[in-house]
């Protein structure tokens, strides 16, 4: 499909509570000081903005900019954030007020996506929200899901909990969870950051194209890992993690997150993925497509943690590859509850949910293993200490493809095919 081109300005982004500054800043070490304050920008704040910005509580957003976390509405993209009266990014009337945008009127395919230049500039509504003009931005699997209305119950009711909104239904709706950017305005309460910063704990070492690419997965993984399976630097030197799916986004980091606190890794990937997976430090790569995977598992010394990506037939067996009554645990990230919700609704969703999880982990208790879900989580702290590692240089962005903004439907299909080496970029301010 033809994609028309979007005007010269990036989008801005409309984002509510903490984003770690660039590296190494005095705002960084205050932030670290107030870790129980609020949370960080791309991750779980409040996002208002075009192409990947959004209203406050409203949908999730993609094309120039994105938001991580708690999903608003995204929609807009070049705006400024102020309570007083919008400042011009441009001469015109129309520039001042309007903003590019690829957007959804209805869940579909990807023939549903929208560029629009007309999406209105957010404005500040609460003290502690802060503008971004947006640079990169990057795409997740759930934006698929979520472009064919998977979790919509579950997100309008975050958007409109007491039904109080006049409008009836979530559109225009952007998509996405991950930007890198530089904040425009500041809320009056805001005094971590100022006009200027780099933010979505972009350390000075990435681009604004890399940056992006990590915030999501990179969450993911902490909570999957540290938050849910109780790893971290201190516990998890010599034990072996196994990571089945370790060459998407999650997966990618996933693997130099546990190595670099000193884990034995084992990656279950294709046989093209095994020379990326050895460079991002496994130990052992299994190709999944060269035998039974089982069988093939069952040959190693047991594990004393499983992170599952993949879902399906594989949590029938992978249990069993855990070393027993030893506080091994098995986490995966593919789990019914945003599916119970969209099918049952929100209360019997929630309830069919919890009798799920709760059948599940004292089942394998009584086998001497533990069984957990776990989910994206917006963590300011999190992503301070996932920015210190990439500082370090002991994590890495791993990047598939770079498309610019007006190909964000190309980027789409690209994550269509699966088979990801990595992450799916948005350049938004460099044209190719």
């Amino acid at each position: 499909m033809a994609s028309p081109r979007p005007p010269p300005s990036p989008p801005l982004l409309l984002l509510s509570a903490w984003a770690p500054p660039s590296c190494g800043s005095p705002q960084r070490r205050h932030w670290r000081r107030q870790r129980g304050a609020g949370r960080a920008l791309g991750c779980g704040a409040k996002e208002e903005g075009g192409g990947a910005g959004s209203r406050p509580g409203t949908g999730t957003g993609t094309g120039t900019g994105i938001g991580i976390g708690t999903p608003g509405r995204m929609g807009r993209l070049p705006a400024v954030l102020v309570r007083v009266p919008v400042r011009c990014f441009g001469g015109s009337p129309r520039a001042r007020s309007a903003m590019p945008s690829w957007v959804i009127d209805r869940y579909g395919r990807n023939e549903v996506l929208r560029f629009s230049r007309e999406m209105a500039l957010p404005a500040i509504q609460f003290p502690n929200e802060v503008v971004v003009r947006v640079h990169a931005a990057s795409l997740n699997p759930i934006d698929l899901s979520m472009r064919s209305g998977y979790g919509a119950t579950a997100l309008n009711m975050k958007r409109d909990p007491l039904k109080i909104k006049s409008t009836e239904n979530e559109f225009p709706l952007t998509l996405g969870r991950d930007v890198s950017g530089v904040v425009m305005e500041c809320g009056l309460s805001v005094s971590y950051f100022k006009p200027g910063d780099e933010v979505s704990f972009k350390p000075k070492c990435l681009s604004h194209t890399e940056a992006a690419s990590l915030p999501y997965v990179g969450l993911t993984a902490w909570s999957a890992i540290n938050k849910v399976g109780g790893l971290n630097q201190s516990n998890c030197s010599g034990k072996r993690v196994l990571i089945l799916g370790a060459s998407g986004g999650v997966g990618t980091f996933a693997v130099q997150l546990v190595k670099a606190w000193g884990a034995h890794v084992t990656a279950v990937c294709s046989h093209d993925a095994s020379t990326l997976m050895k460079k991002l430090g496994a130990d052992d790569v299994i190709d999944y497509k060269s035998g039974n995977l089982e069988e093939q598992l069952k040959t190693l010394p047991l594990f004393d943690f499983i992170l599952d990506n993949v879902g399906g037939s594989t949590e029938k067996w992978a249990l069993d590859l855990l070393k027993k009554w030893s506080g091994a645990t098995y986490v995966t990230l593919v789990t019914p509850f945003l599916i119970n919700m969209d099918k049952l609704g929100v209360a019997d969703g929630m309830l069919q949910t919890g009798v799920t999880i709760g059948s599940k982990t004292v089942k394998h208790l009584l086998k001497g293993v533990h069984y957990r879900w776990a989910f994206f989580m917006p963590s300011g702290p999190s992503l301070d200490e996932i920015a210190e590692l990439v500082d370090s240089g002991k994590i890495q962005p791993v990047i598939d493809q770079v498309f610019p903004f007006s190909e964000v439907p190309k980027a789409f299909l690209k994550l269509e095919e699966g088979h990801a080496r990595g992450k799916t970029v948005i350049d938004v301010v460099n044209k190719k």
